[in-house]
C-alpha cells in the first residue's frame, strides 16, 4: 500500500452561487467589492435575447456597456475589440454571459489589460506554475461568469483565441485570469439549443473521464468527477427532456456536474481526448462540445490500453464491475456505456457526421500528437501512428 503524497493548489475562485433566480444577487456582488462600472460581455444569440436583459437589469446602474461581438472558438479580432472596449469603458468588471467562448474571450481581453500588450499573439504561452501563481498585489478585474452551458470554461485561468487565418488555437495561462465569481443560474440556460446544451454537457463528461485516467490524478479530483459523471448520466436526458420545475432542477444537477468535472483540473490536467478536440474545433469549425461527443469513447479505449486500473471510479460511476485483476475489461464496458449515451441524443458522434473531409484529417496528427506529450498525462509518449489509428477510429 502507497502512503498518499502530492499537492493541491486552488484557484482564484472565490464564491460559486447556484440556484434558480440566483442572478438577482450580481449586484451586491459587485457592491461588497466597491465595484461601479460593469461590462456585460456575449454572443449575438444572447446578445439579441431577453435573457439579457435579466443580467443588465440585475446590474442596473452598475452596468456601463454590453459587447455583443463574441463567436465560436474566440476569433483573435474579436478579443481586441473587446479589449480596447473595456479601455474605453474604464470597466473595473467583466460579466461574460453565455458559454465558453465568452468565458475564454474575457479572459484573454483581461490578460491583455493587465499585462499591457494584445495576449492574442502571446497565446501558446502555456506556463502551468503561473496558473498557480501565488496572490501578488496586482489588482485585476473582477470576472464574474454567468455561463449558459456546461463547458465548465469558467473554473480555470486559462483561456484561448483562434487565430482566424490559420485556425489554430492557442490558450494562456494566468492565475489572475480566474474568475472570481461564478453564477449559476438554471433559469438562464433555458434558451441554450438542446444540442449545445447536450453537446457541452458531453463536454463535462469527457472533463470528468479525462481527469481521472490522467497520470497525475489525485483522490480529491477522483472523487468529484466520479460525482460528475453521476450527475451528468442521470441528469442530461431529464434537462432537455422535461419541463417546469422538474427541467430547472435537472438542469442545476447538471451545472453542478460541469463545476465537479472540472474543478481541480488545471492540477490534473486532461487528455488525449481534449487535445483531439482542440485541433477538430477550430481547424473544421466544430464546436468544442461536439468534439468530445465524436472523439471520448475513443480516447477512454485508448487509455484502457495504457492505464485500466485508474478506471475504477469511472466503472463505480457507471455502475459497471470492476476487477482489479482485469481492469480492461472494466475499462473498455465504460467506453462503450459512454459511446451508448452519446448516441441516445441528437449530436454529432463523428469526424464524418461533424462534416470533416477525410482527405484533411492527416494535417493535425502531429499538432495532436505535440500536445498530448507537452500535457504529460498518458504513461509513455504517444506516437503519430496512434494518433492517427485514434482519427481513423473516430472518423466513422
Amino acid at each position: 500500500m502507497q502512503i498518499p503524497a502530492g499537492e493541491f493548489s486552488f484557484t482564484r475562485l472565490e464564491k460559486v452561487i447556484f440556484g434558480a433566480g440566483s442572478i438577482a444577487k450580481v449586484g451586491h456582488e459587485l457592491d461588497r467589492r466597491g465595484l461601479v462600472r460593469a461590462v456585460v460581455v456575449t454572443g449575438k444569440s444572447l446578445g439579441a435575447s431577453r435573457l439579457l436583459d435579466q443580467v443588465t437589469d440585475a446590474l442596473d446602474a452598475r452596468c456601463v456597456g454590453v459587447f455583443k461581438g463574441i463567436s465560436q472558438h474566440v476569433p483573435m479580432q474579436s478579443v481586441r475589440a473587446l479589449t480596447e472596449e473595456l479601455r474605453r469603458l474604464e470597466a473595473d468588471a467583466v460579466v461574460s454571459f453565455g458559454g465558453g467562448s465568452p468565458i475564454d474571450a474575457s479572459k484573454v481581453a483581461i490578460a491583455s489589460i493587465l499585462n499591457g500588450r494584445d495576449m492574442t499573439l502571446a497565446g501558446g504561452e502555456l506556463d502551468w506554475a503561473r496558473a498557480m501563481a501565488p496572490r501578488g498585489n496586482q489588482a485585476a478585474l473582477l470576472h464574474v461568469a454567468i455561463p449558459t452551458t456546461l463547458s465548465a470554461a469558467e473554473y480555470t485561468p486559462a483561456g484561448g483565441t483562434t487565430d482566424e487565418a490559420t485556425r489554430v488555437k492557442r490558450g494562456v495561462l494566468d492565475a489572475r485570469l480566474q474568475p472570481a465569481l461564478i453564477i449559476n443560474d438554471p433559469n438562464l440556460t433555458l434558451a441554450t439549443p438542446d444540442w449545445l446544451w447536450v453537446a457541452t454537457g458531453m463536454r463535462a463528461l469527457d472533463h470528468a473521464v479525462e481527469a481521472i485516467y490522467s497520470s497525475r490524478h489525485q483522490l480529491f479530483t477522483d472523487a468529484l468527477a466520479a460525482k460528475a459523471i453521476r450527475l451528468l448520466f442521470a441528469n442530461l436526458p431529464g434537462s432537455i427532456r422535461s419541463t417546469g420545475d422538474e427541467q430547472l432542477a435537472h438542469r442545476g444537477y447538471c451545472q453542478m456536474a460541469a463545476w465537479f468535472s472540472l474543478y481541480g483540473a488545471i492540477n490534473v490536467r486532461l487528455g488525449i481526448s481534449h487535445a483531439l478536440g482542440h485541433k477538430i474545433g477550430p481547424t473544421w469549425n466544430v464546436p468544442h462540445g461536439v468534439t468530445s461527443c465524436i472523439t471520448l469513447p475513443h480516447g477512454m479505449r485508448f487509455m484502457a490500453g495504457i492505464a485500466p486500473e485508474r478506471f475504477e471510479p469511472i466503472a463505480e460511476a457507471l455502475g459497471i464491475a470492476f476487477d482489479a485483476g482485469n481492469p480492461k475489461l472494466a475499462a473498455l464496458a465504460c467506453a462503450d456505456r459512454v459511446a451508448a449515451f452519446i448516441a441516445g441524443f441528437e449530436v454529432p458522434n463523428s469526424l464524418r457526421k461533424a462534416g470533416v473531409n477525410r482527405e484533411e484529417v492527416a494535417r493535425i496528427v502531429k499538432p495532436v500528437q505535440e500536445e498530448v506529450n507537452f500535457a504529460g498525462v498518458v504513461d509513455r509518449p504517444v506516437t503519430v501512428d496512434e494518433i492517427a489509428a485514434l482519427l481513423a477510429a473516430a472518423y466513422d
